[in-house]
């Protein structure tokens, strides 16, 4: 078999096509007094850049919580209300592993504590990235 014949053989027609199209545009009960299809227009008009921006400026003045986890445990109501003045509670994680940094509940960062003018703290030595903290919530 030649080349030519081949290309032939593996590419469909112009008429092919014609064909399948006419059948399709048939059996989805359409004809030659089918109405053509109208979209809206999708172009930016933001603005550019410009509009982008006061869209995130926006956003920018949302309050979120952020908080500090040193560790956590599970205890009992009964254990509890036992609680008083100088109780230890024991948490699962070990002296000097890092804090858990979360925003709105989210984990974001891990750090360490510093103190900065007798005030705690946090210096990040770990950022969760974006593409991770969407693992996470599936």
């Amino acid at each position: 078999m030649s080349e030519e014949n081949e290309s032939q053989e593996t590419e469909p027609t112009d008429d092919w096509d014609d064909a399948m199209a006419e059948q399709a545009v048939a059996e989805a009960g359409g004809g030659e007094d089918t109405a053509a299809a109208e979209f809206e227009n999708l172009e930016d008009t933001s603005g550019g850049p410009a509009g982008n921006e006061a869209n995130m400026d926006v956003i920018l003045d949302i309050p979120v919580t952020i908080s500090m986890e040193i560790g956590r445990t599970h205890i009992s109501i009964r254990n509890l209300l036992q609680l008083n003045q100088g109780s230890v509670v024991e948490l699962d994680r070990l002296a000097g592993e890092p804090m858990d940094v979360l925003v709105n509940g989210t984990l974001v960062a891990h750090g360490e504590v510093v103190v900065v003018n007798e005030k705690f703290g946090i210096r990040l030595t770990d950022v969760i990235s974006p593409a991770e903290r969407v693992k996470k919530l599936k």
